[in-house]
């Protein structure tokens, strides 16, 4: 990612002679990459790296916090919460109806809204319950159930598919909206909606500075040997290089599930037909009206499954489900959702997050114990593929601690490149307190058969993203304001 963006300098000093360099029409040495499109659109882009860099970088600094935190709250969740999460290796796992009626008798409160059966040796069943008094009711309380001996472990508050235990709940939430909410959620979509602009940005002004320099040391490695302001830009934009892969792919797939890009890119899977695609848990018929879970207690998991409650005479119970979903290769780790309501069907889902995926599901008729549905992810269409991939990749889960380390990785190289930044902006300001901006009018300096164009793009990019098209559109208009201001000034001082 290059240096922020500085005024033309006066002084002799090596910071104001790669000042100059910096700041050339093409960098050093005349034309840069893309020939005369590109000295036209440098001082373009290197205005918009500057200002988008000076005023967007505490909301991503804030989204790169959090973000680090997150990248470790799986480990620490397992270090916190392990006297829940991990019991001694048994013999014989007990039917899974029996551990969930043990969870029940602890727990009698709230609904059952699903089973996760223990996933490998050593760990525990969870039993999940939902409108449980003192527990937001988004989330559900896991009772943690060893599922050798049926002994309750302990109970969390759950949240999400991942299952996020209350530490990396409160991580999450606060790297998504800061606690506030969905008004909070509103920081991250703008930090996601000009991170791959800054991101890129930054590429192109570095390279077209390094273009003369061939080697790949030159490039991409910071130079050591430099002092001052010339230091520190070698530095933010070497780092920045390194990772500009990975803060585009962290925009991208942050914006797949924020509130206004999310929805339009949520709208256009739709509309070309690549949404995820969900088994049916329909089953149809009025026959099964006792199969729903108005009574908090699911069929065939009261005290230990052997007796069956007045109107569930006809379900064949959790441990039957758990089989005929077996039967058809859902292996661990799955999730067992009770139907719904009268005429469906209970549904298993596998829910492995890391790879290789795992995200079949089955739909099984209560009544008979059949399977009536089933939904294999290998037929999932391209784009409902690359957006679970990519939703996991971000959140760490793909590929379990490497995938953390990497993010983790990723948000510090950001927190580094935002403070060199920053001190590179101070650095310019000599005895000030702060750096020079660029000059204005930019723009103005680009030809119609590029500008049109280019307008155009940023329009609907802007529509589409609308995070970065107002704040883009503002600054605009502010610009202009001010440029209108300062010709007036000067008109006046002339008379």
């Amino acid at each position: 990612m290059s240096a922020e963006p500085l005024a033309p300098a006066t002084g002799d000093s090596p910071d104001d002679a790669a000042d100059k360099e910096h700041h050339s029409p093409t960098g050093p040495g005349g034309a840069g990459p893309g020939g005369s499109a590109w000295v036209a659109l440098r001082p373009l882009v290197l205005r918009l790296h500057f200002y988008a860099g000076v005023l967007v970088a505490p909301f991503l600094l804030v989204a790169a916090v959090t973000g680090l935190l997150y990248a470790g709250s799986f480990q620490a969740e397992k270090l916190v919460y392990g006297h829940g999460l991990r019991v001694p290796v048994g013999d014989r796992e007990l039917p899974i109806s029996q551990q969930v009626a043990a969870a029940r008798k602890a727990h009698p409160e709230g609904e059952i809204s699903a089973v996760r059966p223990s996933p490998e040796g050593g760990a525990t069943t969870r039993v999940l319950l939902s409108g449980v008094k003192g527990v937001d009711p988004d989330h559900t309380l896991a009772v943690f159930v060893d599922p050798y001996t049926g002994k309750v472990r302990g109970a969390l508050e759950q949240y999400g598919s991942t299952g996020a235990l209350p530490l990396r709940t409160w991580i999450d939430e606060f790297h998504r909206d800061l606690h506030l909410g969905q008004t909070g959620r509103l920081y991250s979509e703008l930090a996601a909606s000009w991170l791959w602009v800054i991101a890129l940005g930054g590429v192109m002004l570095w390279l077209s500075r390094r273009r003369k320099k061939r080697t790949l040391r030159a490039v991409a490695l910071p130079e050591r040997a430099a002092t001052g302001r010339k230091r520190t830009m070698s530095f933010h934009g070497a780092a920045g290089l390194w990772v500009a892969l990975g803060l585009l792919f962290l925009s991208a797939t942050g914006l797949t599930w924020s509130t206004y890009a999310g929805a339009n890119v949520a709208d256009l899977r739709t509309a070309i037909g690549q949404t995820t695609p969900a088994v049916s848990a329909t089953v149809g018929g009025g026959e099964h009206a006792g199969h729903h879970m108005g009574s908090g207690s699911m069929p065939g998991m009261d005290m230990g499954g052997a007796g069956e409650k007045a109107g569930h005479a006809s379900d064949v119970g959790l441990d039957t489900v758990l089989r005929a979903a077996r039967a058809k290769d859902l292996d661990n780790p799955v999730e067992i959702v009770p139907p719904a309501e009268p005429g469906s069907a209970y549904v298993v889902s596998q829910i492995q997050r890391s790879w290789p995926e795992k995200q079949d599901s089955v739909a099984i008729d209560p009544a008979t114990g059949e399977v009536t549905d089933v939904q294999r992810f290998a037929d999932y269409p391209v784009l409902a593929k690359l957006t679970r991939w990519g939703i996991d990749l971000h959140t760490g889960n793909l590929f379990g601690l490497v995938n953390q380390i990497a993010l983790a990785a990723l948000a510090l190289t950001l927190i580094l490149l935002i403070v060199w930044g920053y001190r590179m902006w101070w650095q310019r300001g000599r005895a000030s307190a702060f750096g020079r901006p660029i000059p204005r009018g930019a723009w103005r300096r680009v030809p119609l058969y590029v500008l049109l164009p280019l307008a155009t793009v940023t329009a609907v990019i802007g529509y589409y993203l609308p995070l970065l098209g107002i704040p883009l559109a503002v600054f605009l208009a502010v610009d202009i304001l001010m440029g209108q201001i300062t010709r007036r000034r000067g008109t006046t001082s002339a008379t």
